[in-house]
C-alpha cells in the first residue's frame, strides 16, 4: 500500500466510517484495519436501502441521531466495491 488515496484511508482507522458499496448497499462502522484488497470495520451494519422502509439519507441521519445499529462485529468489505466514504458525523442533517 502507498499513495494518498491509501494515506487517507489509514488517517481513518478507528473512525466511524459510512461507506458506499456499488449496488445498494453501505456499510456503517468502525475502520479497523486497511490492506491492498480490502477495509476491515468492527461493530458495523451492512445495510441494503433497498430493503429499508426509508431512504438512505433518511437513515444516515438516524443512524447519526440514535447510533449504529450494527448486526456485524467484525466484516471485510473489497475496495473494489467501495464507491464513497466519508465519516459519519460528516453527514449533514
Amino acid at each position: 500500500m502507498s499513495g494518498p488515496a491509501d494515506a487517507f484511508l489509514v488517517s481513518l482507522i478507528g473512525q466511524l466510517l459510512v461507506v458506499d458499496l456499488d449496488e445498494s448497499y453501505l456499510v456503517i462502522g468502525t475502520l479497523r484495519t486497511v490492506d491492498d484488497h480490502h477495509l476491515a470495520f468492527t461493530e458495523a451494519d451492512l445495510h441494503d436501502h433497498r430493503e429499508a422502509n426509508c431512504t438512505k439519507d433518511v437513515y444516515l441521519l438516524e443512524t447519526r441521531q440514535l447510533g449504529v445499529r450494527f448486526n456485524r462485529k467484525h466484516v471485510a468489505v473489497p475496495r473494489s466495491r467501495v464507491l464513497a466514504i466519508c465519516r459519519l458525523e460528516d453527514i449533514a442533517p
